[in-house]
Order: C-alpha cells, then sequence, then structure tokens
C-alpha cells in the first residue's frame, strides 16, 4: 500500500488530487447555478497551483534541496490557501457587518484596476463572499476548503518524510 505513495506516484495523486477539488468547485457551481466570489476563485486559483507543484515535484532532481524546497512551497501554498478560506469564513460569519453589495466581478476587476488595488479588492471580499449558496454536512464551501487546504499541507509534509526516508 505504501509503494503508492513512495516517488512518483504520490506526489501526481496530490496532483489530481488538487484539480479534483477544483473540478467538484466547478460542478458544484454549475449544478447550483452559483455565481463564485472573488475568495472562491483565489482558492481555485491556489488550488491549481498546490497541483502543479505536486506535478513538478512528481519528476525528482537529484538533488535533495530541491525536494525539500517544494515541499516547502507545498506547505506554504497550502497555508496560504488555509488563510484565504479562513477570511472567507469570516466574512460569512459576519457577513451582518460586511457591506451588502456584490460589488464587481472578478475579471473586471484585474481589467479595470491595477494588480495591487484588484488583490486589495478580491481579498477585502465582497456581500456575496458572505453569502453561503451551499453546504455539506452542515460545512460552507470555506470551511470545506480549509479542511482540504490543511489535508493538503499535511500530506504534502507526509509524502516528503516517506520519500526522504527511502533508500
Amino acid at each position: 500500500m505504501m509503494r503508492w505513495f513512495k516517488g512518483r506516484s504520490g506526489y501526481l495523486l496530490g496532483f489530481i488530487a488538487c484539480f479534483c477539488i477544483v473540478g467538484l468547485a466547478l460542478v458544484i457551481q454549475v449544478q447550483n447555478n452559483l455565481e463564485p466570489c472573488p475568495l472562491c476563485i483565489s482558492q481555485r486559483m491556489i488550488f491549481m497551483g498546490l497541483g502543479a507543484l505536486f506535478f513538478i515535484q512528481a519528476w525528482p532532481v537529484a538533488r535533495h534541496w530541491s525536494h525539500r524546497l517544494l515541499t516547502t512551497l507545498q506547505i506554504l501554498t497550502a497555508f496560504g490557501g488555509a488563510g484565504v478560506a479562513i477570511r472567507h469564513w469570516w466574512l460569512q460569519v459576519h457577513k451582518d457587518e460586511v457591506f451588502a453589495d456584490c460589488g464587481v466581478g472578478f475579471d473586471y476587476m484585474f481589467e479595470n484596476f491595477p494588480l495591487k488595488k484588484a488583490l486589495t479588492l478580491v481579498f477585502r471580499g465582497t456581500g456575496d463572499c458572505a453569502a453561503i449558496d451551499w453546504t455539506f454536512f452542515g460545512l460552507t464551501l470555506p470551511q470545506l476548503g480549509l479542511i482540504s487546504f490543511i489535508a493538503t499541507a499535511v500530506y504534502a509534509f507526509w509524502l516528503y518524510r516517506i520519500n526522504a526516508l527511502r533508500p
């Protein structure tokens, strides 16, 4: 069983898992006719970045420092995603205090504002970021995202440990 996680296959599984999470979010969006908020889109982009890091690490370089660097990047990216998910969850909990206007769309922000201003608007969240449109066993999408980001960080560290110990 452990051989599925040793070497290339463990990182390919991480790659597949990250993109399956994004695919699942798209299925939920389409089936429920939901419009993703900027923080939802940000979380999806972070999962795609995580998937790319797992994919890159699936083809190991002979140097030990690159293995450590990629694992560190995976864990930091997952923690960054967890931070976005926590901010999104906070907006949902404090929806009465959040400005209720839905604001402008993600595409509009990046087409019409400088990058710094657009990123500020994305992470500030909007009224639609505070809306709870879908739950699974009582968990909202940001809560599920948070769980997934933490699980991904733990998985990346676990893969590093089992692959660092191999002969």
